[in-house]
């Protein structure tokens, strides 16, 4: 997120699951990493931006089921609101695009409402630690 707390950074999947959906930054922990190394690894590789971790803002459950019903992936998601240092925003390894979005845009992204909630909710944390 940028520090005029009205841009969030979105990315295109360019693999699955979800791919060439547009979504938040993220992937796995890699094992011995921290959930913080992970974020700073994997934002960095999505988006070419360096950030610092902040707060919490929320943890999801995300099953996708099979058109069969059986589960493909199960993923538990925490999402953190973080601040970019330095970098040049572009996609990367997992990204197929990456932009900077402001609020009055993220309509057009077909984002979760899941995704919304946490930007939402990033934002207002955003504002209140100034």
């Amino acid at each position: 997120m940028d520090d005029d707390h009205d841009h969030v950074v979105l990315v295109k999947r360019g693999h699955e699951p979800l791919k060439g959906e547009w979504s938040l930054p993220g992937g796995t922990v890699d094992v011995g990493e921290t959930l913080a190394e992970a974020l700073v690894r994997e934002v960095l590789e999505e988006t070419g931006l360096q950030v610092v971790v902040g707060p919490l803002v929320e943890v999801l459950d995300r099953v996708h089921r099979g058109q069969d019903g059986r589960i493909e992936y199960h993923f538990v998601l925490l999402d953190y609101r973080c601040r970019v240092v330095s970098g040049t925003l572009a996609p990367g390894s997992d990204a197929s695009d990456a932009r900077w979005a402001t609020t009055a845009d993220l309509p057009r992204y077909g984002l979760s409402d899941s995704a919304l909630r946490v930007i939402s909710q990033a934002l207002e944390l955003a504002v209140k630690s100034g």
